[in-house]
C-alpha cells in the first residue's frame, strides 16, 4: 500500500505545503538577486576604471540573515513562518513597526497554490517535481522584472540547459530531445528576430522624421526566457506561448497607458507575461494547441 502523501489529495497537500516554503526562499531571491547583480557590475566597472574595489559586508541568498530594512533588527525563525507569521505580526515589524509589504505572503500563496495544481495535474511523479521547479523560476523571473526589468542569466541560462537535460529522458515534456534543441533555439530567435526588426524600423522612422525617439524593443532576458520555454516544452508549443504572452501583455500595457496617461513609448516588462504563458503552456498546452489548430 502506497504511503497517504502518494495518494492523489495527499500529494495535492504535501506540495502545496512545500510550495509554501519554497515561496519564502522566492521572496529571498527576488529581493537579493538584482541587488547580488548589481555589486557585481559596480565591482567590474571599478576595476575596469583601475580603482581599489571596497570589501563589503557579505551578501548572497542566505548571508546576510534576513533583517528589517528600517531598522535593522533581525528576523527570528518564528517570525519566518509564511504567511501565518506575516497574519501574526499584522504585516508590520516588530521593532520599529515598518510596514511589510503584502508582496510577501502573495508569493507565498501564490507559489503554495501552482505547487498545489501541478501536484493535481501530474499527480505522483518525478515529472511533477520538474514541473515545480520550472513553476518556481517563472515566479521569480516575474517579480524579479516587475520590480527591476532584470531576467537575470543566473535562472534562464540554467533553465535552458535543464529542460535540455530533462528531456534526454521520458519524463521530459517534450516530444523529444530534438524539439527540445529546437525550442530552445527558435524560442531565442523569434524574439530576437522581431527585436532586430523593430530596432532598424525605428532608426529608419527617427532619420526620415528627424526624431530621438528610444529605439529599443525587447531585451536578451526575454529571449533566453522563451528559449528555456522552449527547451522544456518543445518547439511546438512556441506559437501558443507567444500568442498568449503577446495577447495578455498588449491588453495590460494599453489599460497602463489609458490609467498612466503615458505614451506608446512607455516600458513594459514582457518577462511576466512570457512566464505566465510558459506555466499555461506546461499544463494545458497540447490542449490549447490542438484547440488553436481547430480555429484555424
Amino acid at each position: 500500500m502506497d504511503p497517504w502523501w502518494l495518494s492523489p489529495g495527499g500529494f495535492v497537500a504535501v506540495s502545496a505545503l512545500l510550495g509554501l516554503a519554497i515561496g519564502s526562499f522566492l521572496n529571498v531571491v527576488i529581493h537579493r538577486l538584482p541587488r547580488m547583480m548589481e555589486r557585481d557590475w559596480a565591482d567590474q566597472c571599478a576595476e575596469l576604471r583601475g580603482e581599489t574595489i571596497v570589501e563589503a559586508e557579505p551578501y548572497s541568498l542566505v548571508r546576510p540573515r534576513s533583517r528589517c530594512p528600517n531598522c535593522g533588527r533581525m528576523i527570528t525563525a518564528i517570525e519566518n513562518i509564511p504567511i501565518l507569521s506575516y497574519l501574526a505580526l499584522g504585516g508590520r515589524c516588530r521593532g520599529c513597526g515598518t510596514r511589510i509589504s503584502w508582496r510577501y505572503p502573495l508569493v507565498e500563496a501564490f507559489s503554495a497554490t501552482m505547487f498545489g495544481i501541478v501536484a493535481w495535474r501530474f499527480g505522483p511523479s518525478l515529472g511533477a517535481i520538474a514541473a515545480m521547479l520550472f513553476v518556481a523560476a517563472m515566479i521569480a523571473l516575474t517579480f524579479i522584472d516587475l520590480d527591476t526589468q532584470y531576467l537575470p542569466d543566473d535562472i534562464t541560462l540554467p533553465l535552458v540547459w535543464a529542460g535540455l537535460l530533462l528531456n534526454l529522458s521520458s519524463d521530459g515534456f517534450a516530444d523529444s530531445l530534438r524539439s527540445a534543441v529546437l525550442g530552445a533555439v527558435a524560442g531565442y530567435m523569434a524574439l530576437w528576430t522581431v527585436t532586430k526588426a523593430y530596432f532598424y524600423y525605428r532608426r529608419l522612422m527617427n532619420r526620415l522624421l528627424n526624431q530621438q525617439r528610444p529605439e529599443i524593443g525587447m531585451g536578451n532576458g526575454d529571449f533566453k526566457l522563451l528559449a528555456a520555454i522552449g527547451a522544456w516544452l518543445g518547439w511546438q508549443i512556441l506559437p501558443v506561448t507567444i500568442l498568449l504572452a503577446s495577447v495578455v501583455g498588449a491588453v495590460v500595457g494599453i489599460v497602463l497607458m489609458i490609467l498612466t496617461r503615458k505614451n506608446r513609448d512607455l516600458q513594459i516588462p514582457f518577462g511576466p507575461y512570457l512566464a505566465a504563458a510558459g506555466v499555461i503552456a506546461l499544463l494545458w498546452g497540447k490542449n490549447l494547441t490542438q484547440a488553436y489548430l481547430g480555429l484555424l
